[in-house]
């Protein structure tokens, strides 16, 4: 039986990832779709049959739940796209740590156990796709949690992507900027954003297809639009201290 395994699905860019695969790759039996609200949202027909998994991967039972799962169905999996997660804005001293901590848990361990629990079952000639961000690219204030979790998964996937290269299988970092999703409608009820942010804000739907063509390309990094491409050379070439102390005058 051949799948897919998506987190995040129930929304935003992990819903489009399960519109895109399923016309994608046509030789998908299943697609498992993992979400806490997974149950009760509304998705829409696939040639191949979805499998609603209600895990919070936030939480270790989750991962036994996918694990048992896994060892008796016996899947071979295409791709595994891991898109769970969340951001917060605001000072790190002005936001709870319990919520902080939430944020790494799902971000980088979340990611990196899903990782960890599927690559013995994947395919060769599969494919990972981990969501980073543009925001791995260097740090920010009133953003270093996420910013750095992004950090941690830009920086993972580059590494398993050469470890997994014996078995077939390339690894894929996603880094979009503002995506037209609800991500900031979360991320803003503890602090804001800089308004320009909105204003280059793209479509869910573009990032996605950005995205596949990467990874069926065997690419390290998915990079879309040129905003993204600009702040990543920015990244590169201009010193952090320096980047910092402009972003902390925008904002």
């Amino acid at each position: 039986m051949k799948i897919a395994v998506i987190t995040g699905a129930s929304s935003g860019i992990g819903k489009e990832f399960l519109i895109q695969l399923d016309k994608a790759c046509n030789d998908l039996d299943q697609i498992w779709a993992i979400s806490r609200t997974i149950e009760e949202t509304k998705l829409p027909d696939t040639k191949a049959k979805i499998i609603r998994l209600p895990l919070d991967l936030s939480k270790e039972e989750a991962f036994e739940t996918l694990s048992q799962k896994l060892k008796a169905e016996d899947p071979k999996i295409k791709v595994l796209v891991n898109s769970a997660g969340f951001g917060k804005m605001g000072k790190f001293t002005e936001i709870p740590l319990a919520m902080q901590k939430d944020m790494v848990s799902l971000n980088v361990s979340g990611l990196m156990k899903a990782c960890h629990i599927c690559i013995p079952y994947m395919a060769k000639g599969g494919y990972i796709i981990n969501m980073a961000s543009a925001a791995a690219f260097m740090p920010q204030m009133r953003f270093a949690i996420y910013a750095a979790t992004k950090a941690f998964v830009l920086s993972f996937s580059r590494a398993l992507h050469y470890e997994l290269a014996p078995k077939k299988v390339s690894v894929t970092a996603v880094c979009p900027g503002p995506v037209k999703t609800n991500f900031f409608a979360v991320a803003e009820e503890t602090g804001y954003t800089l308004q320009i942010k909105k204003f280059i804000m793209v479509k869910p739907e573009k990032v996605v297809a950005h995205a596949l063509t990467c990874a069926r390309a065997r690419k390290q990094l998915a990079v879309y639009g040129l905003p993204m491409k600009a702040l990543q050379l920015i990244g590169k070439i201009v010193p952090t201290g320096f980047a910092l102390s402009i972003y902390d005058r925008m904002v």
